[in-house]
């Protein structure tokens, strides 16, 4: 018996997790359609709701990148537009620093032109005295100080009035890109949602005809061993996934009640303390890259044959296991590393 766990029971049969329709982000339809004959036998309608469950996954993960998406354009165009109010603010202060300093620089270029000369040789050589020398000589050096500072408030409010004109600029830019893809995003998602709320009534139509054996195959051994978590945040992320077992997988749910794969890692951290966003493929830009031979409670593992196509995410809690929300039908439970896919893709510390 591993030193992670120190006692295991069996539970009773699970009910199996009621399908609901999502809303996607995919461009065309993913599942695929019911089979002109019904499957004959019990082994072929299990293996047929496993594959349609799969492809429902892989769309499911496309609607949550696209919702992560979608927030981030949100978040630029709310940023561009602010940078945009900002900017303005910033020319009309600077064009009324300018305003205030341009007739004393006028005045000044307009002495300058006409060969008035402001310096000390002029004061001594018009001067009477070496008293009246030395005033004129300190006023000119206060009107010089006056006439620099002027100089300078004025050129440095001119180029702020500049600058603020090219950021505002920008701002309205940016602010229009992320706007148009935003709504963009926002098309596409609506335009799938009718496509799989219609197409996910074959995932359920495949689950009426699985047998009470093909449920508890599908469901597995129930498991309730006990694993110890390390300390700080990953091992309370870890503790709180583990709390999670036994409860039903629901595409794009979140908790408490259900989660996907996702949904329930982000759970997990955020009870931590730790932010993510519900999409296993956003998750993986998080944290830092391990090995699979460096693996510790608490790390997260990604599942697909490439960065963009990540399907499938799960915890790690030692000696080689996982726990995870695997698919429909399937209660969050504990698995086997490669129980969470044969296509293991990476794994990332999220804190640590």
């Amino acid at each position: 018996m591993s030193s992670h766990r120190l006692k295991r029971a069996k539970r009773g049969a699970l009910s199996v997790a009621a399908v609901i329709a999502v809303v996607a982000f995919s461009p065309t339809p993913a599942f695929a359609q019911p089979p002109a004959t019904p499957p004959t036998t019990a082994s072929e309608a299990l293996q047929k709701y496993q594959e349609l469950s799969k492809q429902a996954e892989k769309v499911n993960e496309d609607l949550l990148k696209a919702q992560t998406d979608l927030d981030a354009k949100k978040a630029e165009y709310d940023k561009a537009t602010n940078d945009v109010t900002v900017a303005a603010a910033n020319e009309k202060q600077a064009q009324a620093l300018e305003e205030q300093f341009r007739g004393q620089v006028d005045l000044l270029a307009n002495a300058s032109f006409q060969g008035v000369r402001f310096n000390k040789i002029s004061a001594l050589l018009t001067g009477s005295s070496a008293d009246d020398f030395l005033e004129r000589a300190t006023a000119l050096n206060v009107l010089a100080a006056d006439n620099q500072e002027a100089l300078e408030k004025y050129t440095g409010a001119v180029a702020t009035a500049a600058d603020s004109r090219k950021l505002a600029e920008d701002g309205q830019r940016r602010a229009a890109e992320a706007k148009a893809a935003a709504e963009k995003l926002t098309a596409d998602i609506t335009k799938t949602r009718d496509d799989l709320r219609t197409q996910i009534k074959t995932v359920e139509e495949a689950k009426t005809r699985l047998s009470k054996k093909d449920t508890e195959v599908l469901k597995g051994t129930p498991d309730d061993g006990v694993y110890l978590a390390p300390a700080g945040s990953a091992g309370r992320a870890m503790e709180v996934a583990l709390a999670q077992r036994g409860k039903p997988y629901v595409w794009g749910a979140d908790g408490p009640g259900s989660f996907d794969c996702s949904g329930l890692t982000m759970y997990a951290y955020a009870a931590a303390g730790v932010s993510l966003p519900h999409s296993s493929r956003a998750q993986f830009g998080y944290g830092k890259s391990v090995s699979r031979s460096e693996l510790l409670p608490g790390d997260l593992l990604f599942y697909g044959s490439s960065a963009g196509s990540i399907h499938h995410v799960a915890m790690y809690i030692g000696d080689g296991r996982i726990v995870h929300a695997s698919t429909s039908g399937v209660p969050v439970k504990t698995d086997s590393l490669d129980g969470g896919g044969r296509d293991f893709f990476g794994a990332r510390r999220i804190v640590g």
